[in-house]
């Protein structure tokens, strides 16, 4: 079923990353609306201590793996950092992910990134936008904190949602934004939003796979080991798809 038509219907949408064919073929098992082929492959595959490092060959040859095994869950892949400075280079970029049959593309920023996203979307890219803490600016801005506590950064988490949805994204992923702040978007936008670690008010929820698999090595506070109270890898990514729909978690 698409995101839009779970949306519509007010299901809560169950998300994960993948990176490679063996795992996101047991995530398309298992009732997870949409698979991500995260940036953050940098972290839990390659060992490199952020996002910075993943190039666009990287993405494309993971998103290829997960693309030939993912049957069901809509598929989502990240733009890695520098891939989308300009819309002309992000309109390249996506649309070498189109011709993988990537159903949409994420990228990370604020309101400036609505002339890309406009660019995108009418040139028939889908995009999520990804606004609150954004990992591709981590190194630079050391942003790692829950984002909109202040009113300054509320209006702005407010502006930016607002502003790349009326570019025409077709998700908002908001990660690590206070929970009030992120049940004010949700309520406030027309598309869905995805959280992560933003609260149970988003429509929907995503979580890196090898957190809840209890596999990396610091998972954040937000996040939950599924795999403990489960006898398989697909009883546990069955347990968290039907925590999220049936509003268990968070």
């Amino acid at each position: 079923m698409s995101i839009n038509k779970l949306y519509r219907q007010q299901e809560k949408i169950a998300c994960l990353t993948a990176y490679d064919a063996s795992f996101a073929r047991l995530i398309d098992q298992a009732n997870v609306d949409m698979v991500l082929v995260g940036d953050s492959l940098g972290s839990v595959i390659q060992g490199k201590k952020d996002t910075l490092g993943v190039s666009m060959r990287d993405m494309l040859y993971h998103s290829e793996c997960v693309r030939r095994v993912v049957n069901h869950s809509e598929l989502m892949s990240d733009m890695p950092f520098l891939s989308y400075t300009t819309p002309k280079q992000a309109l390249k970029n996506a649309g070498k992910f189109m011709r993988l049959g990537v159903d949409m593309v994420k990228l990370e920023g604020d309101k400036t990134l609505a002339p890309t996203i406009r660019c995108l979307v009418d040139n028939y890219i889908p995009v999520c936008a990804h606004i609150g803490l954004k990992p591709q600016q981590l190194r630079q801005l050391g942003d790692y904190y829950v984002h909109g506590k202040t009113s300054q950064c509320k209006q702005r988490i407010l502006d930016d949602a607002k502003a790349l949805a009326e570019a025409g994204a077709s998700i908002i992923l908001l990660e690590c934004v206070e929970h009030e702040v992120a049940a004010e978007i949700t309520e406030m936008l027309n598309v869905p939003t995805i959280g992560i670690g933003s609260g149970s008010a988003c429509d929907g929820q995503i979580l890196v796979l090898y957190d809840i698999l209890g596999i990396s090595p610091k998972i954040p506070p937000f996040s939950k080991n599924f795999l403990r109270e489960s006898t398989s890898i697909l009883e546990a990514l069955q347990a968290y798809s039907s925590a999220v729909k049936e509003q268990q978690y968070p």
